[in-house]
């Protein structure tokens, strides 16, 4: 949502306090030391259960050979699987806070932690090497390898009485000290910066720089100021890499301005950076305090799940896929097996109101030209300011500001520009030409005022009525996926979802296949022996490649959020099509200037889906595919619930919104385990466990015992449901039953 709140937190509340520690360890964190007030620092240990929003003061053991870590601020807290490394930090040698008296320290500790809460006790290493010299105000990451290596501490910069650039190693197995070859450009002696790391980049940002010409160390009474440079240390090759340099012009306000002391933090491959302040000296009448909040994407998103059908119609689909972390939105497309001409030949439905390429207002945009950045020296570098119309700069990393900001205490905040919508079947375009579907909007980063925290609380509730088997689960939420179309008449075979159904109670998958390898399949109407009894079926679909022209993807739309209604896609131009089959990178048409097609009934739909950030379009996902609803059979089965009891749950459903005719029977099916399954994980094999009138039925522990977990996104056991009228049966509704704590999983 974007929103600050302000959480009511309970218990050992501890006071406020300045160039602490802190480190984030699932849903708790640990806040160490600090200054309380001038002259006077603090060696207390908090950890804060941000589940709970309980506070807790812990007492950690004393070091069997040494003392504990002595009052400081400014030191470094760095968290590694279930220790924290505290190194150095700044003291006050004398006993009275109004005569301060600084010592700079350079010892070293390690603070084990308990599994989920609490401590045991700190432990002084003995470690090999040289020590790095006293200082404070410097950071420290901790990066391991993922193919070979141990995990090493690394600390940069700080301040001594001067500003440091120098760049140190811990062997965290060894633990030994070295001092590092680097290559490039080395960043400028800086304190109060950040460094976060990200892939194998440890990413140096901001900070107190001396202020003499050449960046050379100053004398202690030296002057010095804020910067906004920004580099990144590659730590597999110790080579730096200058991103904005110091004396960069940025007349704009297209990237994050000089500032100290602000912190940054690191979700998947986006660095977000609030706050801090800006000024010449350290004197407070020469600083201005920031309150802004950038982020920083440092490379494409990676593909998203496969696509998933939540219901089907003769001429739409309702779709889903797994959310993919700090994305702008999403780009489908689909495929048609029947040939779709290119746009002229085609009368159009209609265009939406404005571009899907750009936003207006504050909002971020998600494609830029290259023109439109041209004071920056650096080619793989985009910066993005919402308030902007910005264009896609090829292999960039993207800054993006909030418009949230505060510059010599005039505050401005603009509102969230999109509302959440609950409406669940319509899919239009908004005013910033993103298509909106039934769940909420995607703000860009720009923060509203505080809220209590009464609402978080709601939200866990209805979190846990999602995954609590306990609860009902209806066929629109998410525990809600894949539903199959089927149009089997008596025995003829048909050819549904890229698999063959022998009679009207077999129920089928969608297929799925590696876009690498695809090419266009022909699915031949053959019938099927399962060689399943009891209403055992399974659907297996024998396919064989065609040789054709390029396969050609059409754009349905970016969407927001990770849902869709698609009932439309968009005609390319033929000089366009043959960029069509890009995987990733392509450019985004302006959907203005393009007509569109409506779906056809019984026909046969892929669907790919790629996630966008700032740096671009990433890769797509698996290939999934479907069929729309022939005319005449009923739909699908809604408002599935699921309900526990001790030694069986009850499944119940309401009819078909639209049942084309009487409904005849319903069937109920359970995905169990098999010997084919394990061949083949995608291809679920389904057992009848209901037929009959009722739209209700109670599957025993005897069958239960017998299903299958589907691992495909969390665990769950699957049903489908599906009605029959005089024609046959029409497409299923699939139910994924989650599989969690206190659910009695069956394996």
């Amino acid at each position: 949502t974007n929103q600050w709140f302000l959480p009511a937190v309970r218990g050992d509340i501890p006071p406020g306090c300045a160039a602490h520690g802190f480190v984030c360890d699932g849903t708790r964190i640990l806040v160490f030391g600090g200054m309380v007030e001038y002259g006077r620092y603090s060696n207390d240990l908090y950890e804060l259960q941000a589940s709970r929003w309980l506070w807790k003061k812990v007492k950690p053991q004393a070091p069997s050979n040494g003392s504990p870590p002595c009052p400081r601020l400014g030191h470094s807290f760095s968290l590694y699987g279930n220790k924290c490394y505290l190194f150095g930090g700044l003291a006050n040698e004398s006993e009275d806070s109004n005569n301060n008296v600084p010592r700079y320290l350079n010892d070293f500790y390690e603070l084990e932690l308990q599994h989920g809460s609490g401590v045991v006790g700190w432990s002084i290493p003995v470690t090999k090497g040289i020590l790095p010299s006293p200082r404070e105000s410097h950071t420290a990451i901790v990066y391991c390898r993922k193919d070979v290596g141990s995990p090493k501490m690394y600390i940069f910069g700080g301040m001594c009485g001067c500003r440091l650039n120098d760049l140190w190693e811990l062997d965290i197995e060894t633990m030994t000290w070295s001092r590092p070859e680097t290559k490039g450009t080395v960043p400028l002696p800086r304190s109060l910066h950040t460094a976060n790391v990200i892939g194998n980049k440890m990413y140096v940002f901001g900070g107190w720089v001396p202020q003499s010409a050449g960046g050379e160390i100053s004398a202690p009474d030296g002057e010095w100021k804020c910067t906004g440079s920004f580099s990144y240390l590659n730590l597999d090759t110790t080579e730096w890499i200058g991103l904005i340099s110091d004396c960069q012009e940025d007349k704009s306000n297209l990237l994050p301005g000089p500032r100290a002391g602000h912190c940054a933090v690191a979700v998947g491959t986006r660095l977000y950076i609030w706050s801090g302040r800006d000024g010449y000296r350290k004197a407070w009448n020469n600083q201005v305090c920031c309150k802004d909040l950038w982020y920083l994407d440092t490379e494409k998103p990676l593909a998203p799940s496969q696509v998933q059908l939540i219901r089907a119609t003769t001429n739409s689909f309702q779709l889903k896929w797994d959310e993919v972390p700090t994305v702008e939105g999403y780009l489908l497309q689909l495929h048609a097996d029947s040939p779709v001409p290119p746009m002229s030949g085609i009368p159009g439905t209609g265009v939406p109101e404005t571009s899907v390429l750009s936003s207006q207002g504050s909002g971020c945009s998600l494609h830029q030209s290259p023109q439109s950045l041209p004071s920056v020296p650096y080619p793989e570098m985009k910066v993005d300011h919402p308030s902007q119309t910005n264009n896609l700069i090829p292999n960039n990393v993207q800054v993006s500001l909030s418009s949230n900001s505060k510059v010599e205490g005039k505050e401005k905040v603009a509102a969230p520009e999109n509302k959440v919508t609950q409406e669940t079947m319509k899919n239009h375009t908004d005013a910033t030409g993103f298509k909106e579907s039934n769940a909420p909007s995607l703000l860009p980063v720009c923060t509203s005022s505080a809220q209590t925290s009464a609402n978080v609380g709601e939200l866990h509730d209805l979190d846990k009525q999602t995954v609590n088997p306990d609860a009902s689960v209806s066929s629109t939420v998410s525990s809600t996926q894949t539903m199959v179309t089927q149009q089997a008449v008596k025995t003829e075979s048909s050819s549904t979802n890229g698999a063959v159904v022998k009679d009207e109670t077999s129920l089928t998958t969608f297929n799925s296949k590696s876009e690498a390898t695809e090419t266009a399949y022909v699915m031949p109407s053959t019938r099927v022996n399962t060689g399943q009894t009891n209403d055992s079926h399974s659907a297996k679909t024998p396919q064989r490649p065609v040789r054709t022209r390029d396969r050609r993807w059409y754009d349905v739309g970016i969407f927001k959020n990770n849902s869709a209604v698609v009932s439309q896609f968009y005609l390319l131009p033929e000089e366009m099509l043959s960029n069509s089959n890009k995987t990733e990178g392509a450019d985004v048409p302006d959907y203005r200037l393009l007509k569109k097609q409506d779906l056809f009934p019984g026909t046969v739909y892929r669907f790919r889906v790629a996630a966008i950030n700032g740096c671009g379009v990433g890769p797509f996902s698996k290939i999934s595919e479907f069929k729309t609803c022939i005319p005449g059979f009923p739909g699908a089965p809604s408002t599935v619930k699921i309900t526990k009891s001790v030694d069986c749950i009850h499944l119940s459903w309401e009819p078909p919104a639209s049942p084309s005719g009487n409904i005849l029977e319903y069937s109920a099916y359970l995905a169990i385990r098999s010997t084919q399954l394990q061949e083949n994980p995608s291809q679920l094999v389904f057992m009848r466990i209901y037929c009959g009138l009722k739209t209700s039925c109670i599957v025993t522990a005897a069958q239960l015992s017998n299903a299958h977990v589907d691992y495909s996104s969390r665990p769950a056991i699957v049903f489908r449901i599906s009605a029959k009228n005089e024609r046959g049966y029409g497409p299923a509704t699939q139910v994924r039953w989650l599989q969690g704590k206190g659910s009695g999983t069956h394996s």
